[in-house]
């Protein structure tokens, strides 16, 4: 299947006056509501670099069919997890994964690896602990993160930067709107978490660009 960019309808959903983006944060707060804010648990468990071919950086005007996400695959954080698909809820809110122990891929966003900006969401924890996410914030410019494709391939993306936005001012049109090359924007929640309403105020997003 061809992607090179996102559908106009799933961008104009998402950019709408941010409501879309205000709910989808909320969810992921709201599904993995604890009791508590999320604390640095242990140490990360070690998780090898993936093996396979290294996707190509695309260039300007590239129309090349990118195969779809299977595996996200962090080793500095320890996180290795297949990939669900998520989508768009009726109310235009951004789906998020069921469990806390999975990572999904936003399908109105390119394929990563595609140009364009392709969009990851995970929760941060969960009642039963933390989540697939949970160590997120700790990422640093120049840490690898990789996504494993269907046809074996792996795109290799570099984090660029690392933020923590409140959700009332969360960056739709740098999470979601068009850039020149093929990125990657990682989501979950984050910062204070609220006792009264049961959810985090702010979201952490890493950017990251695919290198070679």
């Amino acid at each position: 299947m061809r992607r090179v960019a996102r559908r106009p309808a799933a961008v104009a959903a998402l950019l709408a006056g941010l409501l879309a983006v205000s709910i989808c944060a909320r969810g992921l707060a709201t599904a993995s509501g604890t009791a508590h804010r999320a604390v640095p648990v242990g140490r990360a468990s070690l998780v090898p670099v993936p093996r396979g071919k290294r996707a190509a950086v695309p260039g300007p005007s590239a129309t090349v069919a990118v195969a779809r996400p299977t595996q996200l695959i962090i080793p500095v954080i320890g996180v290795r997890t297949r990939l669900i698909r998520l989508g768009l809820s009726r109310g235009g809110a951004l789906q998020v994964p069921a469990s806390a122990a999975v990572a999904g891929w936003y399908t109105g966003s390119p394929r990563p690896g595609a140009i364009g900006a392709a969009v990851i969401a995970g929760h941060i924890d969960s009642l039963a602990g933390p989540g697939i996410f949970f160590r997120l914030r700790l990422l640093h410019p120049g840490n690898r993160v990789y996504v494993r494709r269907a046809d074996g391939s792996v795109a290799v993306f570099k984090v660029t930067s690392l933020h923590l936005y409140p959700k009332a001012r969360f960056p739709a049109a740098a999470v979601y709107g068009p850039v020149p090359d093929a990125q990657l924007r990682l989501i979950t929640c984050g910062g204070t978490f609220d006792q009264a309403t049961g959810h985090y105020l702010s979201n952490v997003i890493a950017f990251a660009q695919l290198v070679r």
